[in-house]
């Protein structure tokens, strides 16, 4: 075999120790590798590059071995209490905090807007430099971490969900299917109560009946949150087109959420939108 290989070309060599990586993959681990994983358009370095990485990955994951960010980070002493930085200093602060932390194959990112730089400085030193991680080195890999999963912003989190998964799904020809966001019984407009199915039903109903349908505005006017409810208001402009008629619609529109005590999250339970009918 070792003789045989000496007459393959580089690439020849590359896509052989390639299907034998994923042999090994599928007997070590019994993980299959479907199109999706790898695209029959990725070069060959690339993919046994991709199919070398997985199989030290799961080598070094097996081990069960952990470390603190710290440590991961190579234990640096010099970043200073976030106590002890002035305002006019901080945002340089944890510019130089992050890309110590990249360099080292860790991040730290925050959907919220609200979450400033002094925050993030004084969570990652505070709290994030203990909290444990799978001890895992591989080059070009990062370890992320998300500032929002130690501490969800609900009103920020409830506002997308409300413009991107209730107003702009409902304002698009794409038939709503997913409800994953809504309560099993809810309010819609008039319409009380609704099974998710009903919802979903009387929303595809208006879809059919243009031929299309585009939201070109929405926005947030007033988020109010308390310990079980948040009402989150807005405007919104939609164009709706059948044959050749267009109607422009407008108005107001206003998606209420309860906690949900069971699962810990927010559902919808009400959605009132003016100026259209549906």
């Amino acid at each position: 075999m070792m003789d045989e290989s000496k007459h393959l070309s580089h690439e020849e060599r590359l896509t052989a120790e390639n299907q034998f990586l994923k042999l090994k993959l599928l007997a070590e681990t019994g993980g299959q590798l479907y199109s999706a994983d790898v695209d029959a358009n990725v070069p060959t370095e690339i993919e046994n590059q991709f199919l070398s990485n997985v199989i030290e990955f799961e080598r070094q994951f097996s081990s069960g071995r952990t470390i603190t960010v710290f440590e991961k980070i190579g234990s640096p002493e010099h970043f200073k209490n976030v106590s002890e930085i002035p305002e006019g200093e901080i945002d340089q602060a944890w510019e130089n905090l992050s890309e110590h932390m990249c360099g080292h194959g860790v991040e730290l990112s925050a959907c919220s807007p609200k979450v400033t730089a002094r925050e993030l400085y004084r969570f990652t030193t505070e709290e994030l430099f203990k909290h444990e991680t799978d001890d895992i080195y591989i080059p070009g890999m990062v370890t992320g971490f998300i500032y929002d999963e130690f501490y969800p912003d609900p009103e920020y989190d409830n506002e997308r969900t409300a413009t991107n998964e209730c107003m702009r799904r409902i304002f698009c020809k794409q038939p709503l299917e997913w409800m994953h966001y809504f309560s099993k019984e809810l309010r819609f407009n008039d319409h009380f109560p609704l099974t998710r199915d009903n919802f979903k039903n009387k929303i595809n109903r208006f879809k059919d009946a243009y031929d299309e349908i585009e939201l070109e505005e929405v926005n947030v006017s007033a988020t109010k949150l308390n310990d079980w409810s948040c009402v989150v208001n807005g405007v919104y402009v939609a164009s709706l087109k059948v044959k050749r008629k267009r109607t422009v619609c407008r108005g107001n529109w206003e998606v209420q959420f309860v906690l949900d005590e069971q699962i810990d999250d927010w559902s919808i339970k009400n959605v009132q939108i003016d100026g259209v009918i549906f």
